[in-house]
């Protein structure tokens, strides 16, 4: 029974997690031969602010692409 949890800054839309948890159990499949109904898939989401890369929270590094 594999058990993938999956964090991401920001929000992700009903259907965006109806595709990636298709592909995660897909590749299970093919890869491991994992059964893809035995594959089971977490979503995580955090507010921008709180996730950071390095010293800077992805909020403010969204704010210095918008800047290039």
């Amino acid at each position: 029974m594999p058990y993938v949890d999956i964090k991401v800054g920001g929000k992700l839309n009903a259907e965006q997690k109806r595709e990636i948890a298709k592909d995660v159990s897909e590749s299970l499949e093919r890869i491991a031969g994992k059964p893809k109904a035995t594959v089971y898939v977490s979503f995580t989401e955090f507010d921008r602010d709180s996730f950071a890369k390095g010293e800077n929270l992805l909020s403010d590094l969204d704010k210095q692409q918008k800047k290039i």
